[in-house]
């Protein structure tokens, strides 16, 4: 009987060191988040604000404990510099030595182009937040491919409505790349569906400071032109034609600017444009809902100020995460792709669902008017309305 009692106790030591044993292997798997962001040059407002953004809608969708079905979140976060070859090392790199088991980012389109059969070849979710380019979505894309950002068709969609109209006569400038290029392409077909007509594109090289050139060749094509007449500006960071646009005289002309919605800084250099109209991606007073106010106050405690265009897509790939791995029940990534087809998810901005055919997140978007006050640094993107998901849906383009 004292052998039977003493195997006993050796049994249940032993079934109790084993459930421990698999707590702490639990314990210590966590669940690998990479993300990959322009931390560098030109665009590093953008991606420093899309780490914040992750980590403040990480922090909400898991009620504060970032944990995702009770496993802890680990982020592995690079900087890309910009570089499509380095994007698609540092890529490589996330899911082959790292073993992250989702990707988000990166913040250019020319980066994120390179990094699409990258997320095929490891098959594993890569999540474009906030590249633009159509072409990601597009003819480029794959289907381990989601984005939460808008894409240009979005944006375009958006802006057209403003001012596009029979009898309108328009002219562009953009950035000389997949981001610029896919706009203005989508820009295009939007507004002459509605009646306008594009009289002349132009693009510049993204570090360009001096746009004399392509100012004086918008202002030749239009100048002859009835009113009304645009130029259309699209451009990514820092710098930009509007300053020059403004300096240029083009009221003479009867030609006046418009564009879309930007980060606060380049909302600062727009202060001379009251009264323009466009559509925005995010501005902190324009969404109506919980998550919003949530999102607004806590940014102002911890960052005396509010939150920015791309922090709110930072937020919005987070919640896409926490909620697609929650649905899938793990990190797998065929079960993930069935979870997030279909997918309606919380942003700041409202609610996102992915469409199924190309896997964009369709969304509001923000019909404005620029306002000013003078206590106010940055023009003021006024809320005109909310332009639903269905009205503002781009094409598929993948076919």
């Amino acid at each position: 009987m004292k052998k039977q009692h003493l195997f006993r106790i050796i049994v249940s030591m032993i079934m109790v060191t084993g459930l421990i044993l698999t707590s702490s292997a639990f314990a210590a798997d966590p669940i690998k988040i990479g993300i990959i962001q322009g931390l560098s040059g030109p665009y590093e407002i953008y991606g420093k604000a899309e780490v914040t953004g992750f980590k403040m809608g990480l922090e909400w969708a898991t009620n504060g404990t970032n944990k995702i079905l009770g496993r802890n979140v680990e982020l592995v976060i690079e900087d890309t510099q910009l570089k499509p070859a380095r994007g698609k090392m540092l890529l490589t790199k996330l899911y082959s030595d790292d073993k992250v088991d989702i990707a988000v980012g990166p913040t250019s389109s020319g980066v994120a182009l390179a990094c699409l059969n990258v997320a095929q070849e490891f098959k594993k979710i890569l999540i474009v937040e906030p590249a633009v380019a159509d072409s990601i979505t597009g003819k480029n894309w794959n289907r381990y491919i989601f984005r939460t950002g808008r894409n240009s068709g979005q944006d375009a969609i958006g802006n057209a409505v403003a001012v596009a109209k029979p009898g309108v006569s328009i002219a562009t400038i953009a950035q000389d790349y997949a981001f610029g290029r896919d706009g203005v392409a989508a820009y295009k077909d939007a507004a002459e569906a509605l009646g306008a007509k594009i009289v002349h594109e132009e693009y510049a090289d993204p570090k360009a400071t001096d746009f004399t050139a392509a100012v004086q060749k918008c202002i030749k094509a239009l100048k002859d032109k009835p009113s009304p007449k645009y130029v259309f500006v699209i451009w990514a960071g820092k710098g930009g034609p509007i300053p020059q646009l403004i300096s240029s005289g083009l009221d003479k002309y009867g030609i006046e600017i418009t564009s879309g919605g930007n980060v606060l800084a380049a909302l600062k250099a727009m202060k001379p444009l009251k009264g323009m109209q466009g559509a925005i991606y995010y501005y902190y007073e324009n969404p109506d809902n919980p998550v919003n106010d949530w999102f607004v106050k806590e940014h102002y405690a911890r960052f005396n100020g509010p939150p920015d265009f791309f922090t709110c897509g930072g937020f919005a790939a987070a919640s896409a995460v926490v909620n697609a791995i929650t649905k899938a029940g793990g990190t797998d990534t065929e079960k993930l792709i069935d979870a997030m087809e279909g997918m309606v998810f919380m942003t700041p901005k409202g609610t996102m669902v992915f469409r199924n055919e190309d896997h964009q997140a369709l969304q509001n978007m923000f019909a404005f008017e620029l306002g000013v006050k003078d206590d106010v640094e940055w023009a003021i993107p006024n809320l005109i309305r909310v332009m639903g998901p269905a009205e503002t849906a781009p094409p598929i383009l993948n076919k």
